[in-house]
């Protein structure tokens, strides 16, 4: 007999900014944790399409598309009790012009530091780690 469980995975892109040794983090409505700002592609969007789209719908600012830098690309379980659901988020650095505003989609904004690790899903916590060892998230 075969096993008939089939992997699904997630393909997300996330945008990290990070600010005196603390990270961006957004908790969408309706949701109880936070995340790195992002989200999934729409059709057959670009990892730029993507980021430079959901970062405007979900903090009103416009990422600057030259500036955009890969930063690491991170595979962990969904955040809840969900088997066979992996999330893969490409994060990338970028800079931004406007105010970060958290939009309609978006009940709170804030500025995490490692010790917040354990507030994020399994794969920001991931990205929190290399983050840490580089030196860069207090």
């Amino acid at each position: 007999m075969t096993d008939a469980r089939v992997e699904t995975v997630i393909d997300t892109v996330a945008w990290v900014r990070i600010e005196d040794g603390r990270i961006l983090c957004a908790r969408p409505r309706g949701k109880d944790i936070f995340y790195i700002p992002g989200g999934k592609r729409e059709g057959a969007e670009t990892d730029l399409q993507t980021l430079v789209r959901e970062i405007e719908e979900e903090l009103t600012v416009a990422l600057v598309p030259e500036t955009v830098r890969h930063v690491g690309t991170y595979e962990a379980a969904v955040h809840g009790p969900v088997d066979g659901v992996t999330v893969r988020m490409s994060c990338y650095t970028a800079d931004y012009r406007g105010t970060l505003t958290a939009s309609s989609e978006i009940d709170e904004m804030a500025w995490f530091g490692y010790a917040d690790r354990d507030s994020v899903p399994p794969v920001d916590q991931l990205l929190f780690d290399d983050l840490a060892a580089a030196g860069l998230l207090r």
